[in-house]
């Protein structure tokens, strides 16, 4: 009897041990998971100290810029604590099809072939692509994607700015590689002639490298390509994207501008 008495009381202080972790805050309603790169600034970066504007993802890392702000701003509006979740690129889409991660804010643009797999929300910021190139070289001074024919250019892997390279005539499209830093070590060694970007990564880029430079091209002869990036969330989830949606609505124009600039300001610098 007495070694039934003592099954039973092992027995409910199980239960009641696990009826005690069941009380523990419900991380699914309160916590938005947001997955990004941390590696693409100034949408997103990963630095060692703290601020007004980072948020930590790890002992002893944090995550910052324009997505982070972004996604703070919007889980503040629908009544959750941002979480980043430091995320490889190529792992963003099956993350937030396995219920791992809530939405994608990580510079992403909406694609057919994305569309397929996730929802999107209307953009949340719009860009202008643009190459960089080595300061002294000829092509600093080019007008026209075509006068990059027969030149080696290079791009992000798995990204729209990969698959405009094509657009140019002749050119020698580079394997991409899969983070910015590898990609301006490759120019800076002379084995790229130029990098496809999105202007305000390439104003990162050359502000930490003066050796490099911003080509523009004339109205009508450069890529044509979306540069707006939209949040991303599982198709099941209408419900997240609608919060997720109104509370964009209510961003203005003017404050993502002054968002992205003030990312810029203080991003880190992008180095080879």
């Amino acid at each position: 009897m007495k070694k039934i008495l003592i099954v039973l009381m092992l027995m409910l202080l199980v239960g009641c041990g696990t009826s005690n972790n069941s009380t523990a805050p419900e991380t699914n309603e309160e916590v938005l998971r947001v997955g990004m790169e941390c590696d693409y600034a100034p949408f997103n970066w990963t630095q060692v100290s703290g601020s007004d504007t980072a948020v930590q993802i790890s002992s002893v890392d944090y995550a910052d810029g324009y997505d982070v702000v972004m996604a703070t701003a919007i889980a503040n509006a629908i009544g959750r604590k941002v979480e980043i979740v430091k995320t490889e690129w190529d792992a963003l889409i099956p993350s937030l099809n396995a219920g791992a991660i809530d939405c994608i804010i990580a510079g992403m643009t909406e694609t057919p072939e994305r569309a397929q797999e996730v929802s999107f929300t209307t953009p949340y910021y719009e860009s202008q692509m643009v190459v960089i190139v080595r300061k002294d070289s000829e092509l600093a001074n080019i007008t026209d994607i075509q006068q990059l024919s027969g030149y080696n250019v290079l791009g992000q892997a798995n990204t729209t700015y990969d698959e405009i390279i094509d657009q140019i005539n002749g050119v020698n499209h580079m394997v991409p590689l899969a983070t910015y830093p590898r990609m301006v070590l490759s120019l800076q060694s002379g084995e790229a002639d130029a990098l496809t970007a999105e202007l305000p990564v390439a104003n990162g880029v050359v502000s930490a490298n003066p050796d490099l430079a911003i080509v523009t091209f004339d109205e009508g002869k450069g890529f044509v390509v979306d540069t707006s990036v939209s949040i991303a969330v599982a198709k099941e989830n209408t419900d997240l994207l609608n919060q997720i949606q109104a509370a964009l609505d209510n961003i203005s124009e003017d404050q993502r501008l002054q968002m992205m600039q003030d990312a810029v300001d203080r991003q880190p610098a992008i180095e080879g």
